[in-house]
């Protein structure tokens, strides 16, 4: 998968930070975490978000 790792537009929930190709705001994912849950659990939860995107966000954090 390339692209673009997190998609900020106008048009998508006021330019929220989101998972390409999703309304899925990227601090849900944060959120999940912080209270425990599995990235398994964030995927089944939000099934337009694939692992992989979760995944390369995560790195992304990790690297900066």
């Amino acid at each position: 998968m390339g692209g673009t790792i997190i998609d900020c537009d106008p048009e998508v929930l006021g330019g929220t930070p989101v998972f390409p190709g999703t309304r899925v705001p990227i601090r849900n994912l944060f959120d999940y975490l912080h209270t425990g849950e599995s990235i398994d659990s964030f995927c089944a939860d939000f099934e337009s978000v694939s692992k992989e995107q979760v995944v390369r966000v995560l790195a992304m954090i990790e690297i900066g």
